[in-house]
């Protein structure tokens, strides 16, 4: 990967061609050829087991080999919250090292908030125990060089994809209302506060509208905030007419808000497992991943993986927890 990323004119992955520069991240494409798959895989959180469940069932949709091989949009979010974090990030590297022009990865906000001071990991986001997990393997000079890769990596690594059929791909938004007129009168789509917005923003199911909060990084949109992004796009020669996301993490795993109809939005997540963060709903759940559809959302498909699996790959602390504190039968008061 390190070699991969000095190369000559960078490392080709899916859409680096449509860059408008080495640093731009907020990639306008220019053609996306509908005969071949494209896969879209929200956040992952360390969720090995989902990802590999992922890469059997593109395999098993896409029969032969060759030129019909399918390339894959990751939504970004590969660590924190547990699991396999590292593990995740080196399959994501391995599957780029073995075709690099059929994988893009958006950068997540856990992503890019991972950051390297030359001494220490650090994260400015909460929960970060990936940080915490390297600065634990600092002598070990893989761990330290993997963990430097990965801040490199998502440095450049795309924020927002806006495809040519009206499809806008991002982590988790869009410039928010009170960033229009700026971002109307310079053309920046690199902006960095329209970059934050791409990795940071939230859906809210049915409001119409959200203000933005500029004190944190966590602010909502509604339905007619994504609207008029729309209408903002299609003036600067962006048409956005629907939108694909990852970021919030939805228990069925995946949303279709009944509200933005006009302007549909597709919410994916491929977690298997409930989340520590996560307070209610079972703890194992149907990861899902979607196909690209020229002209329309695309098509969720949900993985069922077997419960059992589940537990025995991600143990359910909390039902451990309640077995310790629950009295057996019989027992004293």
């Amino acid at each position: 990967m390190e070699s991969l990323l000095d190369r000559a004119g960078g490392p080709g992955l899916l859409f680096d061609r449509d860059r408008a520069s080495p640093d731009d991240r907020s990639i306008q494409v220019a053609e996306v050829d509908a005969a071949l798959p494209l896969w879209i895989v929200g956040d992952l959180h360390g969720d090995l087991l989902a990802l590999e469940a992922a890469l059997a069932a593109i395999a098993q949709e896409t029969p032969g080999s060759g030129a019909e091989q399918p390339r894959i949009v990751f939504l970004g979010d590969l660590f924190d919250d547990e699991g396999f974090g590292l593990e995740t990030l080196l399959r994501v590297f391995e599957l780029i090292l073995q075709a690099p022009e059929r994988i893009c990865v958006i950068a997540g906000n856990h992503d890019v908030a991972l950051s390297y001071d030359g001494v220490r990991f650090a994260s400015s986001v909460s929960p970060a125990d990936f940080a915490d997990f390297l600065n634990a393997h600092l002598s070990h000079e893989w761990m330290e060089r993997t963990g430097k890769l990965a801040v490199r990596f998502f440095a450049t690594a795309p924020r927002a994809l806006f495809l040519p059929d009206g499809l806008l791909i991002a982590h988790a938004g869009f410039p928010l209302g009170d960033l229009h007129e700026r971002l109307e009168g310079s053309g920046d789509w690199n902006d960095p506060a329209c970059l934050a917005d791409f990795t940071w923003t939230r859906a809210h199911p049915t409001a119409r509208r959200k203000l933005p909060n500029r004190f944190s990084r966590g602010s909502q949109f509604g339905y007619q905030d994504f609207a008029a992004f729309c209408d903002l796009a299609a003036r600067m020669g962006r048409p956005v007419t629907h939108m694909v996301r990852g970021h919030d993490h939805i228990e069925e795993r995946y949303a279709i808000p009944p509200a933005y109809r006009a302007r549909p939005l597709l919410t994916t997540v491929a977690l298997s497992r409930r989340l520590p963060r996560e307070t209610f709903g079972p703890h194992e759940r149907t990861p899902t991943l979607a196909r690209f559809v020229e002209g329309s959302l695309p098509q969720v498909h949900r993985l069922h993986i077997p419960a059992a699996l589940v537990d025995a790959i991600f143990p359910d602390a909390s039902a451990e927890d309640s077995a310790v504190a629950k009295p057996s039968p019989g027992a004293c008061p």
